[in-house]
């Protein structure tokens, strides 16, 4: 039987694997209040694992005892996230879900007649296509099919090398497969998503989330920042795409669209919901970092010893700004002349400090700039070893309610209209 991620999922991700629990927490109390199936899917990179020096059966470990701890019932993944050929080993035994990140290989020279052969089997698509749903039919010329040939084939190779791996070592049906081109500068364009994903239906991925570079900036931890009416108008071509490449090309009725850094990017939120409500559609929301910015709030909060740690991570991360950013150039966006001193910091009161982080749009304290620092500097907390993760056991009541808060207050809430 082939393993189906449900309807709507979210990935969550927990730098240090101490809030499981609380995040199960606030997606089954959405479950139940909206009647809905969300599934979580526990996310790690092996970038993150290096910098807190954890290794992927943390992540499942962590996952199964949330489970286990909640009595909860329903379907749960563990996402082996970002990962290429090159470091997709460690995850194989431990996860359902890979994220192939193949963004890299896009632009990478195909062979000729690869190339040559994607554009004849595009044969009966070319002249003027009509997409149900969408107004404008889509112009597709045999340059246009060079032209995605010449910048996708590569990329789509690399996903179907990856996944032909994971099917010799799991076996077919065993595991999910999302393919991830969302970390490069320009955004994907329906024409350009409707003919990624022929690529992929000729390369038998059988890919169930597919995450695009969309419209506008997607900046870690902070709202969405572009032209909602563009947006809106690509996301709902999206949609369409979907669903006429899932007829078209046979690929799994399942297939949705995957929004990475899909957290705190509260604008769109109502976009993405009367989209998929109109169109009867799936969604998988991938967050990550905005948890460990939730621990660090918890730890202000807490005040005394875990405020006066919170204050140190800051100190620690201000002047290595350059360092911790440089991984995450095209999601952060940081006026450093909006960034506090350390001794302004180092004055704040347990409150002061959670407002300027906790992100709640309007409020006179809140600071996306200090913000995405602290999003980043997760690697200075790991430097910190049990000093950070001591605290976290020690006040994991006070964290733990920020953390379910966070995932149903001001995502899932607003998500699904709750």
């Amino acid at each position: 039987m082939t393993m189906k991620l449900g309807k709507y999922s979210i990935g969550v991700g927990d730098r240090f694997s101490h809030q499981g629990k609380a995040q199960l927490s606030g997606i089954m109390k959405a479950n139940e209040k909206g009647n809905l199936d969300i599934n979580p899917v526990w996310n790690k990179s092996n970038r993150e694992h290096i910098y807190v020096g954890s290794k992927p059966a943390d992540t499942r470990v962590e996952a199964d005892n949330a489970v286990k701890a909640l009595n909860y019932k329903g379907q749960y993944f563990v996402d082996a996230d970002h990962i290429n050929l090159s470091t997709v080993e460690p995850f194989i035994a431990v996860s359902d879900f890979f994220t192939l990140d193949v963004a890299a290989f896009i632009g990478k020279e195909s062979k000729k007649e690869e190339i040559d052969s994607f554009i004849a089997s595009c044969k009966k698509y070319t002249g003027e296509l009509q997409i149900p749903g969408i107004s404008e039919p889509l112009n597709i010329t045999k340059e246009l099919l060079e032209d995605l040939a010449n910048k996708f084939l590569a990329a789509t190779q690399q996903a179907s090398e990856i996944y032909e791996h994971l099917k010799e070592e799991k076996g077919v049906g065993n595991f999910i497969t999302e393919v991830s081109m969302d970390e490069v500068e320009s955004p994907q364009t329906p024409v350009e998503m409707l003919f990624i994903l022929k690529m992929l239906a000729d390369k038998k991925v059988p890919v169930q989330t597919i995450a695009p570079k969309f419209t506008g900036r997607f900046n870690k931890g902070v709202d969405y920042v572009g032209d909602l009416e563009q947006f809106a108008k690509e996301f709902e071509e999206d949609v369409l795409i979907i669903d006429y490449a899932v007829k078209e090309f046979g690929l799994p009725e399942e297939l949705k669209l995957s929004v990475h850094s899909g957290s705190d990017k509260f604008s769109i939120y109502p976009i993405i919901s009367e989209t998929i409500t109109k169109h009867n559609k799936g969604l998988h929301l991938k967050t990550a970092g905005t948890t460990w910015l939730e621990e660090v709030i918890g730890l202000a909060l807490a005040g005394g010893e875990a405020l006066d740690l919170a204050k140190k991570i800051y100190a620690n991360s201000i002047n290595r700004k350059d360092e911790l950013c440089a991984p995450y150039a095209d999601v952060i966006d940081i006026d450093s002349s909006k960034l506090p001193t350390v001794e302004e910091v180092n004055g704040w009161t347990s409150e002061k400090y959670a407002n300027t982080l906790r992100h709640i749009p309007g409020h006179p304290d809140y600071n996306p700039n200090f913000r995405q620092l602290i999003h980043v500097a997760y690697a200075v907390a790991a430097e910190m070893g049990a000093d950070y993760t001591n605290l976290l056991e020690k006040y994991a009541d006070v964290v733990a309610s920020c953390v379910e808060e966070n995932i149903y207050d001001r995502h899932l809430k607003r998500l699904f209209n709750l």
